[in-house]
């Protein structure tokens, strides 16, 4: 085989797969697989995307600003590549589709995996001539760089997300300065090039586990309370005995601005609600354990008659409702999650 061939396998195996396989290894450690590899997938494709729409941006400005290749690699192009990488991240967060601070690292990390997989793919043939030092750097040290500051915008927009009632872009936004920080030190390399990629690769880790274990304490506190709550409001529903509880006292008060036909779709909705939060914890609980649980097709249906009682209830009913319905981000997502089974 030509040793020019060599090189370039060598080159691959140190410029992309590194990312690679520490993006694996995020998914791996997540006891509850939230993140099909599927999405996964997609995200890191998405990250591909924006590499590509960076480079034009970047070049455009860096034209534009007049300034040279160095203080525009420092100053300019953390802010640029950190904003583009950063607006999936905003995305699943202000729909809902990131439940826990895992699902937030390992979605922040598979865009910057994908944008640095492309921006390494370039430079591949942009400096053919680098030694295998250099790819070092940027396999080891750049690529992770990228892929940390993103998990890290995400890790902090869920987390003051979930905080907020409604989660603005504003509220959102306040990780995207110290991504760019992160970024911007780096581009300095204030230490050596070597030093640099070291303490990348010690300090990412070492967060992350940090946060994982954290999530998943938080997350065992939720599913307890949150299940044994559900399920003793679910068998009161379909006991009968809802009427002597404060929420049957609550619905009960509502007769006067309801008709009763609404009254019992309102009821029917929170049971349904209900009936899918629970099969949603369990689900967690489950994978938790180690095991895998097959697809329910009744699950679909449900979902047909929430949408269905949704549209019945009416959005004011669906308002008054709020107060005994558990909305929160995470409830919200876990039917979410629950409906992508």
């Amino acid at each position: 085989m030509p040793s020019s061939v060599l090189q370039f396998i060598l080159i691959v195996n140190i410029g992309i797969i590194p990312v690679l396989i520490f993006l694996g290894a995020l998914v791996v450690l997540d006891s509850y697989k939230l993140v099909r590899l599927r999405l996964v997938v997609l995200t890191v494709v998405i990250g591909s995307l924006w590499a590509a729409i960076t480079y034009v941006v970047n070049v455009q400005l860096m034209d534009f600003l007049q300034l040279n290749h160095e203080p525009y690699r420092r100053y300019i192009a953390p802010a640029v590549e950190e904003l583009l990488k950063a607006m999936y991240v905003f995305y699943l967060v202000k729909r809902r589709k990131v439940g826990f601070a895992v699902d937030a690292v390992i979605y922040g990390f598979a865009i910057g995996a994908g944008f640095a997989v492309v921006e390494n793919l370039y430079y591949m043939h942009a400096l053919s001539n680098a030694n295998v030092y250099s790819w070092f750097v940027r396999g080891f040290g750049t690529a992770v760089m990228h892929s940390g500051a993103t998990a890290i915008v995400a890790i902090i927009a869920k987390s003051l997300a979930d905080r907020a009632s409604s989660p603005r872009l504003g509220v959102i936004l306040l990780g995207l300065p110290i991504a760019i920080a992160i970024h911007s030190v780096y581009n300095h390399f204030f230490f050596s090039p070597l030093l640099s990629t070291i303490g990348i690769c010690i300090a990412l880790p070492v967060l992350f586990l940090f946060i994982f274990d954290r999530s998943r304490a938080a997350t065992r506190t939720w599913l307890g309370v949150g299940f044994d709550t559900d399920v003793e409001l679910l068998n009161l529903i379909i006991g009968g005995d809802i009427a002597k509880t404060k929420i049957g006292l609550y619905l009960e008060a509502l007769r006067d601005r309801f008709q009763n036909e609404i009254i019992a779709d309102m009821l029917c909705y929170l049971r349904i609600h209900l009936e899918l939060a629970v099969q949603a914890k369990g689900l967690l609980l489950m994978r938790e354990a180690g095991f895998e649980i097959p697809r329910d097709p009744e699950v679909k249906a449900k979902f047909h008659e929430l949408t269905y009682l949704h549209g019945a209830i009416g959005t004011t009913g669906i308002l008054t409702l709020k107060p005994i319905l558990h909305t929160s981000d995470r409830e919200l997502w876990q039917l979410h999650m629950l409906g992508q089974q």
